[in-house]
């Protein structure tokens, strides 16, 4: 039997739509370009998507050790919601979501994004106040949110036990109908097809090995394994990553990297009608078109660069999700997974210039890059390009963690991050 690689199956995939014959070539690097994007995950295309369409910079390499959405891109749990706590979090996110509304229409590439509702579980009365509090808090910024009795919470969800002798009883939810889940491959490769109409190179199977500096000290651009790349900007979007990477500039960055796993079951018929979320046992749940049930852990409590994870993590998850759905309890697992994520002391990301001219960097995410993908790619090609943050993501520079200003979601947030 004829045996395929990862990158052989995706470009052979992608080979199928029209337009893409001569992306999937793989092009060779040019000598320099105006803007190189190390990471070719959903923020990096989406980066250099807008640079092209709003900036009109189209000189840009996007350049990627593995293959193009091979990462954390191809590696979550599809969720999109934006009910953060505080004002930066709550801009960022809100400011995707209105793009993930017109994104499959703007890219012409259906990314599935389905508004099917994000529906968080209060197990006790401090989960009850917390997300009380989150649903006014949400009001305030423009953020759609819901308080649900465990009845409405039940109609809303079917499946889902409110069982008054269950260890974790439901005690109430908070619902924010605006959120859904999208299709995080075709979210990679309908940025990467528009980007590439107007002229990005990406470069696949080329990774970065050192970041050049001139004797003041600004970028010149990078060392990659497939020879030296000019550039006088350079953009850092490689989840995981990011601080072995930024090292290479002499810049050290506030960050730690934990797998964060994530598993779906056997397909079955449609029966899952929403996502649901639960903070106090760690675990939330939703169904792909497919007929998977997707379902997400938690990170592990260890750092590492693992794409596994503890098997005691994923075990915790699946308990909690037959407590809170019995009638999946005799459901096989199809496939389990990791990811590596960069988290921050405050769990919420950085996206900023950095003190290197020419130098930005993406990253700290957690558990929450994929639901930014657009608004994160928006904000950061106007920071590369007019080398000044948007006023979204002007609260989310690296001096916050000099002067204590921080955007504290680690303790905010309504599940993990």
């Amino acid at each position: 039997m004829a045996k395929f690689s990862a990158f052989a199956v995706a470009k052979e995939a992608m080979r199928s739509n029209k337009g893409w014959e001569k992306q999937w070539e793989n092009p060779e690097p040019r000598s320099s370009y105006d803007v190189i994007i190390v990471g070719a995950g959903g923020h990096g295309l989406a980066t250099a998507y807008y640079l092209a369409k709003e900036h009109g910079i189209t000189n840009v390499a996007v350049l990627e050790k593995g293959w193009l959405g091979g990462g954390n891109t191809g590696r979550n749990t599809t969720i999109i919601r934006s009910n953060y706590l505080y004002d930066e979090s709550a801009g960022m996110y809100n400011h995707a979501i209105n793009l993930w509304e017109g994104l499959s229409q703007e890219l012409n590439y259906n990314v599935m994004f389905s508004q099917r509702g994000v529906m968080m579980i209060a197990h006790n009365v401090h989960d009850v106040q917390v997300f009380q509090r989150h649903v006014h808090a949400n009001r305030l910024n423009g953020v759609d949110n819901k308080w649900l009795t465990p009845g409405e919470a039940k109609a809303f969800c079917p499946p889902l036990s409110i069982s008054k002798s269950a260890r974790y009883p439901v005690m109430g939810a908070a619902l924010q109908k605006r959120g859904g889940v999208a299709r995080h491959d075709a979210v990679a490769w309908g940025y990467a097809r528009k980007a590439s109409e107007m002229g990005v190179h990406i470069i696949q199977q080329c990774e970065v090995k050192g970041i050049n500096r001139d004797a003041k000290g600004a970028v010149t651009g990078v060392e990659t394994t497939r020879g030296t790349i000019g550039a006088k900007q350079v953009g850092v979007v490689a989840a995981g990553h990011t601080s072995v990477l930024m090292e290479m500039a002499g810049v050290q960055m506030p960050l730690e990297s934990y797998p964060l796993q994530a598993l779906v079951s056997e397909p079955v018929k449609p029966i899952f009608p929403c996502v649901v979320m639960s903070n106090t046992v760690h675990a939330y749940i939703s169904q792909s078109d497919k007929g998977e049930l997707v379902i997400g852990a938690g990170t592990d409590q260890y750092t590492s660069y693992s794409q596994t994870g503890g098997l005691h993590i994923a075990t915790h998850t699946l308990e909690a999700i037959c407590e809170m759905f019995p009638i999946f309890g005799r459901m096989k697992m199809l496939r389990s997974w990791g990811g590596i994520v960069d988290v921050t002391p405050d769990r919420s990301p950085i996206v900023a210039k950095t003190p290197v001219k020419g130098l930005y960097v993406n990253c700290g995410w957690g558990t929450g890059g994929f639901k930014a993908t657009p608004g994160s790619g928006n904000v950061f090609a106007h920071t590369i390009a007019k080398d000044a943050p948007h006023k979204i993501n002007e609260g989310l520079h690296l001096e916050r963690f000099r002067t204590g200003r921080l955007v504290d979601e680690a303790a905010a947030a309504a599940v993990a991050h």
